[in-house]
């Protein structure tokens, strides 16, 4: 838990929006809520954090090109190009880039809008 304690601020990423709709017209009960699909570019030494949950909020991840380092539970997991993971309600964790080369996922999630 302490390395997760220390997850520094984030640095080093960039997100580009790549398509989102509201959820509410699709499915009853989902009104406020947004489908998104984004691609995360994280530079080497980027770090994703601080530690944050999934809550209200899950998602998936597929990595595309490099490795991004996934830090949850007091474990540090790697994960490269053809691999992901989910985010669920029971997700807390913090990212980071520790190879020497960008890192590029795309993630999936359901948003609140308002």
């Amino acid at each position: 838990m302490k390395n997760e304690e220390a997850a520094p601020a984030t640095r080093g990423v960039t997100v580009k929006l790549l398509s989102a709709f509201d959820l509410g017209p699709e499915i009853e009960g989902l009104a406020g809520r947004q489908f998104r699909m984004r691609l995360v570019t994280m530079e080497p030494g980027a770090v994703f954090g601080p530690v944050h949950d999934h809550k209200d909020r899950p998602g998936m991840v597929y990595i595309l090109q490099g490795t991004i380092t996934d830090h949850r539970n007091g474990v540090a997991t790697d994960y490269g190009p053809g691999a992901g993971w989910p985010e669920d309600r029971n997700t807390t964790h913090w990212l980071e880039n520790r190879g020497a080369t960008p890192a590029v996922e795309v993630s999936v999630d359901i948003v609140r809008t308002g």
